[in-house]
């Protein structure tokens, strides 16, 4: 059996109804989360530890940049000629990108920064993205305002 069939078969209705409701709250304990599906807190922490090792789940904080220095966010589209792979792991390992896609359409790859300002911002895209190797071409598409940005859309 494959490894995403091995991963599907362990997404059973409890795990579902687990990730969901570590999605509304991360922090939430598992003996709170037992009760809630019928299991005990060991069941339910051996679960988790298991969608973990699986790498179906990550449980992190997730932070507001504003708040923490960095005013400036983008979403980079970026055309490349040759093999996408290197380029989206160049692009994984800078600090400042926190989302990396492969994409059919337009661009080869979207890469989301996280930017101090402008200038930084500016150095990102032209000293380090555009001096990759197979980078033809970027778009940079500068974030305004964020209006929503969610993960508790829940497993289907």
């Amino acid at each position: 059996m494959s490894r995403n069939k091995t991963r599907a078969a362990e997404i059973d209705d409890v795990n579902k109804s687990i990730i969901e409701l570590l999605q509304q709250d991360g922090r939430r304990s598992f003996a709170s989360i037992g009760k809630a599906v019928g299991l005990s807190e060991a069941a339910v922490r051996h679960r988790v530890h298991r969608l973990q090792d699986l790498g179906v789940i990550q449980i992190v904080a997730v932070t507001n940049p504003l708040e923490l220095g960095f005013p400036r966010q983008a979403m980079i589209g970026i055309k490349v000629v040759g093999e996408l792979e290197p380029v989206a792991e160049e692009l994984g390992s800078y600090d400042e990108v926190d989302y990396v896609v492969i994409t059919a359409g337009g661009f080869d790859l979207l890469v989301e920064v996280v930017c101090e300002d402008d200038d930084h911002l500016l150095e990102i895209v032209s000293q380090r993205i555009r001096a990759i190797d197979g980078v033809v071409g970027t778009e940079t598409f500068m974030y305004l305002s964020l209006r929503k940005q969610t993960y508790t859309w829940g497993v289907r």
